[in-house]
Parts: structure tokens; sequence; C-alpha cells
């Protein structure tokens, strides 16, 4: 991770102004370092009380007792029986931890510049941000989890990625529509995480159909890595079958709040923009549920709005900070080389191995502020900075 050391709480507080807060979602390991921090004199009460609040939300939707607690102090492992389970755990640890952070620390997220989230991180950071209540908005992912994790069982999850070329989102989507036309099951864009990276997800064998037809479309230097988890197919067409995106907006339609902007704005992963106002969140929510995350355009934008620090919120956060790694990474081998005139073999191979990002940097000037911004994975800091 670029800049990745520590800044004190100090530091932290006098650049806030300038801060995202950026809210993980679900993967196949989510405890992460809960289990330290509630290990901690002095953070285990608020993380006991949130804990707790959470597993009950988790059990009233679910019908039957649920202790987060037990399964943060025993380690319990996600599966697709505990999914539930596991989406009110991320969502109890990163609302912990900005509690933590402002009482013991003294940094208040609500002065920062914004906030994201990736998948369910959004409806964290919305709630945080005041749109919604955190613990009523989640009942509906949780009312809904089950069914998603039934559609787990026959969903593969396929890494699309290019060494070098762009790989154009109308080609993905068009293959995505022909294999799906064909009947043996549903496939579609999971997440843009650059414009040559994609996670698909699809049925049956649509991943390595999809992978034995890539080249008829897609550029000869494009790979495909079929990942071994099986993973609930949010945020693609899939969930239309249990008919999720309708049962979302109608569940929204009963939870309070939604009419006020989120404070600080929360980037929209549906748009990739600040589309949050007085009157989209329920549409915007609805279109979550069945539309790929936009996590390349929100990066970019996080830069091109003067972005310094990104804190990282919740157990083990991954798909966030490695997509500005894999940015910070590629600009520094793209731009090694002090001029025009000297750029040197290094910084020559960078461009002949990464055109995609050779074409964006003269209109996307803001990419190039990728190296310079500072990365703060909170549950890291915090037992760095245990209180006194």
């Amino acid at each position: 991770m670029p800049n990745n050391e520590l800044p004190s709480a100090a530091d932290l507080s006098a650049g806030i102004a300038d801060t995202a807060f950026a809210f993980r979602g679900y993967n196949i390991t989510n405890l992460g370092r809960t289990d330290e921090l509630l290990l901690q004199k002095a953070y285990r009460p608020i993380l006991l009380e949130e804990l707790g609040r959470y597993g009950e939300v988790c059990g009233e939707v679910l019908g039957r007792p649920v202790d987060l607690i037990e399964r943060v102090e025993q380690k319990i492992p996600s599966t697709m029986e505990n999914y539930t389970e596991s989406l009110a755990l991320i969502v109890a640890v990163e609302i912990a931890q900005l509690r933590l952070l402002t009482q013991h620390h003294g940094v208040e997220f609500h002065r920062s510049k914004l906030a994201l989230g990736y998948s369910l991180g959004e409806l964290v950071a919305l709630g945080c941000c005041g749109m919604f209540a955190p613990e009523e908005l989640l009942r509906v992912p949780l009312a809904l989890a089950d069914d998603c994790a039934d559609l787990a069982r026959n969903v593969s999850m396929g890494v699309l990625f290019s060494r070098g070329p762009v790989i154009d989102e109308i080609d993905v989507y068009r293959l995505c529509i022909e294999i799906t036309s064909s009947g043996q099951g549903t496939i579609g864009i999971s997440s843009i995480l650059s414009p040559n990276t994609y996670l698909l997800l699809g049925q049956g064998d649509t991943v390595q159909q999809f992978k034995s037809h890539m080249h008829e479309l897609l550029p000869h230097r494009a790979h495909l890595r079929i990942n071994a988890h099986r993973w609930p197919p949010v945020h693609t067409p899939i969930v239309r079958q249990k008919h999720i995106p309708d049962r979302t907006a109608v569940m929204l339609e009963s939870v309070p709040g939604g009419i006020t902007p989120p404070y600080p704005s929360v980037l929209s992963l549906v748009t990739g923009k600040h589309d949050y106002d007085d009157h989209t969140a329920r549409q915007l929510l609805r279109q979550w549920s069945d539309h790929p995350q936009r996590l390349w355009d929100c990066v970019y934008e996080t830069l091109a709005c003067g972005v310094e620090t990104v804190v990282h919120v919740g157990p083990e956060p991954n798909v966030i900070p490695a997509t500005y790694r894999r940015l910070s990474e590629n600009v520094q081998e793209q731009t090694s080389g002090s001029s025009l005139g000297s750029i040197g073999m290094r910084a020559a191979a960078g461009l002949a191995r990464r055109p995609w990002l050779s074409a964006m940097l003269p209109s996307r000037a803001a990419l190039l502020r990728a190296p310079q911004i500072r990365h703060v994975i909170l549950e890291d800091w915090l037992l760095e900075n245990l209180p006194e």
C-alpha cells in the first residue's frame, strides 16, 4: 500500500477535511483483527455493545438467537451457511471501529470529505452518514441474505483481467448476454475494478463458457481466472431470479429516512458519483442489488476531488485497498523517468505494458495522484494507538 505509514491521531484529525472513509463488504474472511480489538480493555465495551446490538437485529430477522460476540471469540469462519450472520458481523465491527476512532482518539468521521463502501459497505456508509438508521437499513439485506446464499450454490466467480490493453465494458457485457441467452444459466459483471479488470459471477459453467469464447470479442492479452469459492451473486442479474431488486424496493419503502442528503457525501458504486441526495436513495439502493459495482469510477472520483488520506474501515479490508495499490504501482511504473526526454528503459516498458493507463493519463491526470494518497487500515491503526 503506498504511503501506509501510520499517522498520529493529531495528524488524522488535522487532515480530516481531505480524508475519505472506505467501508469494506463481504468476503470469505470477515473477522480480521476483531478478536484482538476485543481483548483491549479500553475498546472492549464499545465492541461488545455493537456486536450485541447487531446480533439482536440479525436474530430478529432470522427468528433465532445470534451471538456475534461468541463468533468473534471462537473465530468462527464465514460460510454460506452463516452468510446472514457474517453481514451483521461486518456492520457491527465497522460501526464499532468508527466509534473507537472518535471516542478514544478524537478523530471525527463526520468532518471528513466523503465516504464510499464496497457492496455491503455502501449501506454502512449511508447509515454512518445519517441518511438512514444503520440498524434499520441493515434489515433489508439480512432479510434477503438466505435467498442470495441459496443462489450461490451453483455460482462461480471469474476474475477477468488484461496485462495491457483496455477491456471494453460493452464487449464484456455483450458476451455475458450471448452466453445467458443460450439458456444454460445467467452470467453478469459484478464489479469493475479498473478498465482492464472485472469480476464476473455466473451460474453453472457460464464462467467457463466465457473463458472459452472471450477472445472472439476481447483482446488476446485478456485472461480469466476462476475463483474456487462460492459467492452470493449480488450486483448481478442473477438476483432477479428471486425478485430481490423488487423485494428490496418494497422493503425500503417502510425504512425511515432517505430524504436528507448524507453528510459527508457518499459515493454510489452504482453510478460512481455523488448521486445520493434528497430523493434518489431508494432508487439507487434498488439498483445496488443487481447493478455492477463501479469501484474504478469511485476511486478516480476520490483522486479528482482532492482526497489525501483514505481510512479503510472494517475487518481485514481487501478489495478497495488492493484497487488503490494496483493503480499506484501502475502509475509509478508508467511515470518512472525524470522527463519525457530521459524516460528510460523501465518507463518505456511500462508504457508498452499498460496502454490502458497511457491512454487515460492525458484526460484523467488525477490518476497521477494515486501514489501520493496515504492509506490507513483502521483496525491496524487502532491496535497501534491503544489509549493510555
